[in-house]
């Protein structure tokens, strides 16, 4: 049975609601800081798996909305973007890419170790490394094409789908935990929230109108097509801007811009748009999981993601959130920071998300989190994989 795009969205909304109301029920989600669609898409994931397995039957959930969904929320993320409050994000941006790199080549070193150890040939260390876990799906595809032509490594294709998408799953889990330790251990709060200006304040009271989210999602569709625009006209260099930092760019120049024409944005209509589509995309994302497979498929390669697991808590810890400055923004970042670094972008932001609708606004790490995760981080993982596979007992 499949459903159609209207249907797929009801269903996404209510497993969504799902998700809202045992993160309120139960109080570990709450305190952990567990995004909600990962809490509900997870429980659909896992009854359908079931289901799936017990009677056959399986539900398809379209997907036609889902890259729409990012887009949109890229772009509320630029359009909720003052660059005024921005303007030390250079100097945080250039320190967390330097934090980034190093984590990368522990990542892939650790799942070489692991591989040895287990008797497993070295390239299976990096699949369940950086080219599944900081690299997502795509790359993680990409190199499996190469090692089962040239290395002729049987179900690496498979193993790497099912590596990316525990990744997906673990960096949705282990981020508010860790984010909630720091927290609670250094006493710390957003200062943004702190802010005593009071036009600020007048503006937090105001309740938001329809007119507001009328024009907010007008600006974001717009800046939707012109990002999209921009990416299919501007691709096949030898550096490819992904879509979403398009729309993420040009969200930032409209919110910037827009008073310049006398125009009038609510940055919180576009924050509460943002929201929702990162909401509705990471649950859809979630729902489609086949859990039983994923844990079928895995087999010895999951010791190395538990190995993985316990690296980047400690990196993020100890690394991480102490060279970006061991504040509320640190934390937050830190808690992107596992996101991307085992799941994806998408990840990372609702990992910000979850914890900046509990303690506070961080502007600066929604501003270096997606540059990062944008190409940054793909140009860096390329280098460290090129450099890594080069090394002659890799055999590739």
């Amino acid at each position: 049975m499949s459903l159609d795009p209207l249907s797929s969205l009801l269903l996404a909304l209510l497993v969504l609601l799902v998700g809202t109301v045992l993160k309120r029920h139960i109080a570990p989600l709450a305190r952990y800081n567990i995004p909600d669609p990962v809490t509900g898409g997870l429980l659909f994931a896992a009854i359908a798996s079931l289901v799936f397995a017990t009677t056959g039957f399986k539900l398809g959930i379209d997907q036609t909305l889902k890259p729409l969904l990012l887009l949109m929320f890229f772009a509320g993320v630029g359009m909720s973007a003052d660059l005024r409050q921005l303007a030390k994000g250079g100097k945080a941006l250039a320190i967390f890419l330097l934090v980034l790199f190093p984590y990368i080549l522990v990542q892939d070193i650790g799942g070489v170790i692991v591989a040895k150890l287990l008797d497993l040939h070295p390239i299976f260390g990096l699949v369940a490394g950086s080219i599944t876990l900081v690299g997502g799906h795509g790359t993680g595809a990409a190199y499996a094409e190469r090692f089962s032509n040239i290395n002729n490594l049987q179900s690496v294709m498979e193993l790497s789908m099912t590596i990316a998408t525990i990744g997906l799953i673990v960096g949705g889990i282990i981020a508010g935990p860790v984010a909630q330790y720091l927290l609670q251990k250094f006493n710390l709060r957003s200062q943004v929230a702190d802010a005593s200006d009071a036009d600020k304040q007048a503006e937090a009271a105001a309740p938001i109108t329809s007119l507001g989210m009328i024009g907010a999602l007008a600006a974001i569709i717009a800046t939707v097509l012109g990002g999209q625009w921009l990416a299919s006209k501007l691709s096949g260099g030898s550096i490819t801007i992904p879509g979403f930092l398009w729309c993420m760019l040009l969200g930032i120049a409209v919110r910037n811009l827009a008073p310049y024409a006398r125009i009038k944005l609510d940055d919180r209509c576009s924050d509460l748009i943002a929201g929702v589509s990162l909401s509705l995309f990471l649950v859809m994302a979630m729902m489609t999981l086949d859990l039983i497979e994923v844990a079928l498929s895995a087999g010895p390669l999951l010791l190395i993601v538990v190995v993985q697991v316990v690296l980047i808590v400690f990196f993020a810890i100890f690394v991480c959130f102490r060279f970006m400055g061991r504040d509320y923004e640190a934390a937050v970042t830190t808690a992107a920071f596992i996101g991307f670094s085992m799941g994806s972008t998408a990840t990372a932001m609702a990992n910000m998300q979850a914890i900046t609708a509990k303690y506070g606004p961080a502007p600066q790490s929604y501003l270096i989190v997606p540059l990062a995760g944008a190409f940054f981080i793909d140009l860096m993982n390329a280098f460290v994989l090129t450099l890594i596979l080069g090394l002659p007992f890799m055999g590739g």
